[in-house]
Parts: C-alpha cells; sequence; structure tokens
C-alpha cells in the first residue's frame, strides 16, 4: 500500500499523509494532480488518501473507495435509546461498566454498539488483523461526528488493536475481559452488503479454531458470544448455546463461564 493526499492539497495536509505513510511504514507518492487509478496504474497496489475531513482507502482494481462509517451502529444505538432491545447486547448480557473484547473488529459497528451499551465507566477493545483497516477504523471512530454526543463519546472511547485475535487472546490475563465476542461471518458475509463490499479485499480469513476459542474461554470472566450463520455447525462443534431468532440469518451462541 502507499499513501498519498486529495486532489487539492496543501502543506499541511502533505505533511499530515507522509506521517501516516511514515507510521503505516507504507510509501508516500505526491499527488501531482493525478488520479488515484493512474498512480495506482505506476504502483500496482493498493492506495490510502489523505483528505481534509476523511481517510480513503482505495483497493487496487475497485472504483469505489472505503472509509469509515458507523454503518448499522447508529440506528441499533437509537433503538436502544428508546428502551428497545439489541440481540448482541441481550445475548452478551451487556450492562454498564462491563469490558468488551472484539475479536472481528471490521468496521467496528458491534463494537461501537457495545462501548455505547457499557457507558463511560465500561471499556470496548476491537481486534483487526489489517494494519491499514485498524488506522482507517481507529482514527474513524476518534474524527466521526454522528450528531449525537452519547454515539461520538461511544466510538471515541474504543481501544483498536492491531494484530491477529489469538495473538491478542494470549497477551491477555485469565478472567480478565468480562466478554469475549466472535463474528466470524462476517467475513463470509461482507461480498452480500453493499455497505461493507469494498472491505473484502482486506479481509483476513482466520476462521474460529480451538486454540483460539480455548484462549478465549481462558480470557472471558462472564461469556464468550459466537454470532453466526444459522446453520452454522461451529456452533453444535463449539459447544455454544444457542440464542435462536426467528426469521433471522444469524444466531448467537454462548458459552457461560460463571
Amino acid at each position: 500500500m502507499f499513501v498519498t493526499t486529495a486532489g487539492r492539497t496543501n502543506e499541511e495536509l502533505t505533511y499530515k499523509a507522509k506521517m501516516i505513510a511514515s507510521e503505516l511504514k507504507a510509501e508516500f507518492v505526491p499527488r501531482k494532480k493525478r488520479s488515484v487509478s493512474a498512480i495506482q496504474d505506476i504502483h500496482h497496489d493498493d492506495c490510502l488518501v489523505v483528505g481534509k475531513e476523511r481517510l480513503e482507502l482505495f483497493p487496487l482494481g475497485e472504483k469505489e473507495p472505503f472509509f469509515f462509517h458507523p454503518n448499522s451502529a447508529m440506528f441499533r444505538i437509537k433503538r436502544l435509546m428508546k428502551g428497545e432491545s439489541d440481540p448482541l447486547i441481550e445475548a452478551a448480557g451487556l450492562e454498564t461498566g462491563m469490558s468488551f473484547l472484539d475479536c472481528s473488529l471490521g468496521l467496528g459497528s458491534d463494537s461501537i454498539v457495545a462501548s455505547f451499551a457499557v457507558g463511560e465507566t465500561g471499556s470496548v477493545m476491537g481486534v483487526e488483523a489489517r494494519p491499514e483497516l485498524a488506522y482507517l477504523v481507529k482514527k474513524g471512530l476518534k474524527a466521526w461526528d454522528s450528531g449525537y454526543q452519547e454515539i461520538n463519546q461511544a466510538m471515541s472511547k474504543i481501544e483498536v488493536i492491531q494484530g491477529y485475535s489469538l495473538n491478542v487472546l494470549k497477551r491477555q490475563e485469565d478472567r480478565s475481559v468480562d466478554c469475549v465476542y466472535f463474528d466470524p461471518m462476517f467475513d463470509e458475509s461482507i461480498l452480500e452488503s453493499d455497505g461493507i463490499r469494498g472491505l473484502s479485499h482486506f479481509a483476513v480469513y482466520e476462521g474460529l479454531s480451538k486454540e483460539t476459542l480455548d484462549e478465549a474461554i481462558r480470557v472471558a470472566r462472564k461469556r464468550v458470544i459466537l454470532k453466526d450463520h444459522f446453520r452454522s455447525n461451529r456452533f453444535a462443534e463449539f459447544g455454544f448455546k444457542v440464542h435462536r431468532r426467528k426469521s433471522s440469518k444469524f444466531h448467537f451462541g454462548v458459552i457461560e463461564r460463571e
């Protein structure tokens, strides 16, 4: 991947882009009034464009860029504000002050909703394997203005960890996080959704191994949660108690630690 600036740039934006390139250990390429595709024709790589308002990630060969957006988290939190329920929050039993480790961060929608649910005294960590995606989401969570102070606060307090979930879990203490969450279906469904289709190029298909789950059970103080397709054999394979949801493509499974 290489980094460049938006079409209309200045010294400040160029400096910012160079700093981001340095952070990501990527090459900085001056824009020189060229289109992103023209630069990609030369460098044959993904491109991160640094603009005044946001970062945009252009996968090689794709016409549309990917940029951070809270996606479904917005209307899910608005439902919670009205006193309605959310299936993840119910399955995880999330309450004010709890801690939540999201091993499938992606765009961060589930982490944002979890962060809202646990409130100021709670904590949320999200794990993303790809460095460029982790960086983009980390910055987006801090900068995005949803128009709602509660949602902005929920986004800004999420800690983004770049790495593989198994490695991150191994670094955690026993029973140190209330809930550990997996959404392997996220990687498998990204091609089906317009909102996250641009992410398919960056997905890391970790799956869910027994070793990873064993680490999650060790780390979890209260429970481990799995979101998966309703036909998935992972629920039975790993011993999850399934919360069945009528007319939904996915269910939540839970392994209780208490």
